[in-house]
């Protein structure tokens, strides 16, 4: 196993990340414990995981998962363990958010879900916006903030002041580590960031985006941001929900099968395949290497179903490609070319 810094922390992480999503409703307690047994083995040293994991079978029901096999493996000084926080988790108007309220709240359920006294990277799930809570459409997340007249759409979520507020107690109280976002735009990394700073924060070290040969619209904007503030990329869905996988398997996020994918797609997937088989390899563990080709990804989660998926992933950490062959998979699976605004402008 290979090791790189958390984002521009001194924590080291494994490049490759377990990702626990499947954890519950798709994977046995019984097999995920042994895919968790066999990562540690593996020298995988980083798990994500998120509070509404369990989805319909029990929102929190993969981080009580992942609590029963620390309890048994003994294992929690030996992994970098991340979970996410946000939407909602019961029927009240403060059980989702970024609020104080819901985070205190939030912290503490994880903690006893995953049987251990902290979360090393605690991490919001999506960006506050002040959406209407849906069992009251006129409660917004921010409240109501004067008398600003701003359309729904546009209202504001739980201020930054009070988000950074919320970290630095958690943070003191020694129940988190460090701060990390998911589903962010840009401008979201720039502004956290900075008022953070104007606190003499930390701010956040990490960002989980959608990123794949298959959506790459995150490095017109949001990978040179991350760049900037050594905010570390944590690419989820990283075969392209199974469009990488060269069959009709996913990688975590749906199974998908060849009847899905447009022409387009179906003959690049075909042209990548070609390619991955000229390497001597499958086309997930090139897709993945793809990705660790980029300096400011730190780890792609993984969300491994089975051991053999979970086995095939690790060898994506030594897969060298060469400038020619970077080049050729940019030519099946084009991206933006360069940042904005250079990729639209002069």
């Amino acid at each position: 196993m290979k090791y790189t810094k958390l984002g521009r922390t001194g924590t080291k992480v494994s490049r490759i990340c377990l990702g626990t999503m499947n954890f519950g409703p798709r994977t046995s307690e019984a097999d995920s414990h042994r895919i968790m047994d066999r990562a540690v083995e593996l020298g995988i040293n980083f798990f994500d995981t998120a509070n509404r994991y369990g989805f319909d079978v029990e929102k929190g029901y993969t981080e009580s998962i992942i609590g029963r096999w620390l309890a048994k493996s003994g294992k929690r000084d030996d992994i970098v363990l991340a979970t996410k926080f946000f939407g909602p988790m019961g029927p009240g108007a403060n059980d989702e958010g970024l609020s104080v309220y819901h985070m205190r709240a939030a912290v503490d359920e994880s903690l006893t879900r995953l049987q251990t006294d902290r979360i090393d990277l605690y991490q919001m799930h999506h960006i506050d916006r002040g959406l209407p809570h849906p069992k009251s459409p006129a409660t917004y997340l921010g409240g109501d903030l004067g008398n600003l007249d701003y359309p729904p759409h546009l209202k504001p979520g739980t201020p930054w002041q009070e988000i950074w507020q919320g970290y630095d107690q958690l943070i003191t109280a020694g129940k988190v580590l460090y701060a990390g976002s998911s589903n962010f735009a840009a401008w979201n990394i720039v502004q956290a960031n900075e008022r953070a700073a104007a606190r003499n924060m930390v701010g956040l070290v990490t960002e989980q985006s959608k990123y794949s040969l298959m959506t790459r619209d995150i490095e017109l904007e949001l990978v040179p941001a991350c760049r900037e503030y050594g905010v570390g990329i944590l690419p989820w869905s990283p075969l392209g929900g199974g469009a990488l996988a060269g069959s009709a398997h996913d990688d975590g996020s749906g199974r998908r099968s060849d009847s899905t994918y447009d022409e387009q797609t179906q003959q690049r997937r075909k042209a990548f395949a070609a390619l991955a088989k000229e390497l001597g390899e499958e086309p997930p563990v090139v897709a993945l290497a793809w990705l660790l080709h980029n300096p400011v990804v730190t780890a792609p989660i993984i969300g491994p179903r089975t051991m053999d998926q979970l086995n095939s992933a690790v060898r994506a950490i030594d897969l060298k490609l060469d400038d020619e062959m970077m080049s050729r998979i940019d030519a099946i699976f084009p991206g933006p070319a360069d940042q904005a605004p250079e990729a639209y402008a002069w």
